[in-house]
């Protein structure tokens, strides 16, 4: 059981950092065995990223809280830069292939990632996820990660920045209870933003705790109904590419 979520497959396959007990036949004395839960997911996201580089792709890891509008936001960027970006997305959940349906009906290669009971993406998915592209064809791999605030953070795809979704329906002290994601985020987008009018969502406050865990991430706001905001965003992922293409 992975001791950063509690999260098991059924072939136990994560490595960890906590203490096994294990008999020694011969002795009978208890031996304890610690692995490193994140060493070996660690070389397989630098394999990851030395293939993404060699391909000079922008790699985006996109992580929420269920419902937060991440697959919304996905959809919207895909149709309104069809034609300037190539993308591809790697979708991840726990079950079903309800997002990778919806990301393939804009026509941009998509691939699910079922988790079963694991409530996270690894390198190692990713690296597999990523064979079902020609990479040399993409501009920008987006990986929409299960939605989870918690042990995404630990885990490195191999991805070139974190996109923390934030929606206003959340509550704007989400950056202080889940201080991990958001110091591990390059960006954060604050969602639903056509819903303010109607929630009790400070909006300021949400910016505060936001720069007090990362006062060097980036925040942009946005509505994929009314529009507002999707400009920035699409001028960041622009900036961002254009650095992986120097």
């Amino acid at each position: 059981m992975c001791i950063d979520c509690g999260c098991a497959s059924p072939d136990h396959h994560h490595d960890h950092d906590h203490e096994h007990p294990h008999q020694d036949q011969v002795t009978g004395k208890k031996i304890s065995v610690e692995e490193d839960l994140l060493a070996k997911n660690n070389r397989l996201a630098m394999n990851n990223r030395i293939r993404f580089q060699r391909h000079g792709l922008l790699a985006l890891n996109l992580v929420s809280s269920p419902g937060s509008g991440k697959t919304t936001i996905l959809e919207t960027t895909l149709k309104d830069l069809r034609g300037e970006l190539r993308f591809a997305v790697l979708e991840g959940d726990q079950q079903t292939s309800n997002d990778a349906d919806r990301i393939a009906a804009t026509g941009v290669p998509a691939h699910q990632i079922n988790t079963g009971a694991g409530c996270h993406l690894d390198a190692h998915m990713v690296g597999h996820g990523a064979e079902h592209f020609a990479l040399e064809k993409v501009d920008v791999l987006m990986i929409e990660n299960v939605g989870n605030l918690v042990c995404p953070a630990s885990f490195d795809l191999g991805e070139d920045a974190k996109v923390t979704v934030l929606s206003v329906t959340e509550g704007e002290d989400k950056p202080l209870k889940y201080p991990q994601m958001f110091r591990a985020s390059k960006l954060m987008l604050i969602n639903k933003l056509d819903l303010l009018p109607y929630l009790r969502f400070d909006l300021e406050k949400c910016r505060e705790y936001a720069r007090r865990i990362n006062p060097e991430m980036e925040i942009i706001e946005l509505s994929c109904y009314s529009g507002e905001g999707l400009d920035k965003w699409y001028d960041w992922l622009r900036v961002q590419l254009s650095k992986k293409k120097v």
